[in-house]
């Protein structure tokens, strides 16, 4: 890990814009604390983050993952030293090694996140800063339909999830390049962004834009609103799952009570079971076979991981291959 000097930790505003830009760019950092991490890979809105993150006394310090996964990584390194020397700002780079097995970009993701999360702790910060805009929450809403999410994954992206911040997700990606490219800073333009055999670029590049003409209205303010909504009847649902899981469990700690979780209404059941479970979350199919042993209509169904619920003595439990001596 390699990095230049941290400046000094000033109190910054709730949020701030550029004021080339105007309101277009106002960024959300309420209750946030210098300093605080910027997820910076060395593209547009990350570096346009960073930049807003330091006008707002934030003293970011920008963090670059390396996947290992290009040949040229380390010129988006150097993106990222030059930007932040410019800026005054501190900046580290840690390399990963991607777990192998199916879907790279999940599994990238999660070695970028653990090694943002280990930064944090090892630079003291208080939060953890990314990058995504309005467009990228818009097609993370038309991913998850796709892939047949429930609600939960219908409200797209948190603007906070623990330590975790996106203060952008109110802001447009056009806006967010026009600030880096406004103070005249390097950016990358990651070639992954633009090959539409990736679902994400497909979804950018091809089914948004037929939507935008079929509709004739841009429909990234019309998706981040759906998933605004989505989420506030996530999270109650979520309390409410939480209740009748606390109720389904007792003084027992071992599974829960078969009688709670028959006699409240599905969608509560649901998430109760989802949350019971733990990681990796249940599929919506997953889910839809516990309540079916919840209901007495099979003894027992297999989840992923090696995972078994079963139904006995009036209660489920859950067989975890991982917790076995």
């Amino acid at each position: 890990m390699s990095a230049a000097s941290t400046p000094a930790e000033p109190s910054g505003p709730s949020s701030v814009r550029d004021p080339a830009i105007g309101d277009a760019t106002t960024a959300d950092f309420a209750g946030l604390t210098p300093p605080v991490v910027v997820a910076c890979s060395g593209g547009a809105d990350s570096i346009g983050l960073l930049v807003l993150a330091a006008d707002a006394g934030l003293a970011p310090i920008a963090v670059h993952v390396d996947h290992g996964l290009r040949a040229d990584s380390a010129d988006d390194v150097e993106v990222v030293a030059v930007a932040a020397r410019q800026l005054g700002v501190g900046w580290h780079t840690v390399a990963v090694v991607v777990a192998p097995g199916s879907n790279l970009e999940a599994r990238a993701r999660s070695a970028r996140y653990a090694a943002l999360h280990d930064a944090r702790r090892d630079l003291g910060a208080s939060a953890i800063l990314v990058g995504h805009t309005a467009d990228d929450q818009a097609e993370t809403v038309l991913l998850n339909l796709l892939r047949g999410s429930a609600s939960a994954g219908l409200a797209g992206m948190a603007p906070r999830r623990g330590v975790v911040a996106r203060p952008l997700l109110g802001v447009r990606r056009a806006a967010v390049r026009a600030v880096a490219v406004g103070r005249g800073l390097p950016v990358v333009e990651d070639p992954t962004n633009a090959d539409t055999r990736w679902r994400r670029a497909w979804i950018r590049h091809e089914v948004l834009p037929l939507l935008e003409r079929g509709a004739q209205r841009d429909l990234v303010p019309v998706l981040t609103r759906q998933a605004d909504v989505f989420r506030s009847e996530s999270e109650f649902l979520d309390g409410l799952g939480d209740e009748l899981l606390t109720a389904a469990q007792g003084p027992d700690a071992d599974g829960l009570a078969v009688l709670p979780l028959r006699s409240a209404p599905e969608v509560v059941a649901r998430r109760a079971l989802r949350r019971w479970v733990g990681t990796p979350p249940p599929s919506v199919d997953e889910v839809e076979r516990m309540l079916t042993v919840v209901r007495g209509d099979r003894v027992a169904c297999e989840l992923a991981g090696g995972r078994r619920v079963r139904r006995a003595a009036g209660r489920v439990l859950v067989d975890d291959p991982r917790q076995l001596p």
